[in-house]
């Protein structure tokens, strides 16, 4: 297993990622209660699926393939946040320096996890 990892909760992956969705959810309290169901919604969901999928790809490393496949799950989400991030800054709802933020919060989950799965096999067990 790679660096004596032993939860996903060690991940540094997993960590950005949940911090990353705590911030989206704090953020989008603010937003109008007739986005409640559309982008708000939306946002919270596609970013908490990406530190969900991690953890769940983690319990099934004793398969490369699923454990692979539940990574690029993590980042398809991670690229649906991207959309939201773009639909709420076109809205108006976050400013440029926030959705330049939160791009660049992404991008850095995506590199680990596209670091992640290039070499999952390393990291099953």
């Amino acid at each position: 297993m790679r660096q004596g990892v032993k939860s996903f909760r060690e991940l540094e992956v997993y960590q950005l990622a949940f911090e990353f969705q705590q911030e989206v959810f704090r953020r989008s309290k603010h937003w109008p209660k007739e986005e409640m169901y559309a982008l708000t919604d939306q946002a919270r969901r596609c970013t908490r699926s990406v530190g969900a999928a991690i953890a769940e790809s983690w319990g099934k490393r004793r398969y490369p393939a699923h454990f692979l496949s539940k990574l690029t799950d993590a980042d398809s989400e991670n690229q649906e946040s991207q959309h939201w991030i773009d639909t709420a800054l076109a809205c108006e709802y976050i400013t440029e320096d926030e959705a330049d933020a939160w791009i660049a919060e992404t991008e850095s989950i995506g590199r680990l996890l596209g670091s992640m799965m290039s070499k999952h096999e390393s990291f099953c067990r």
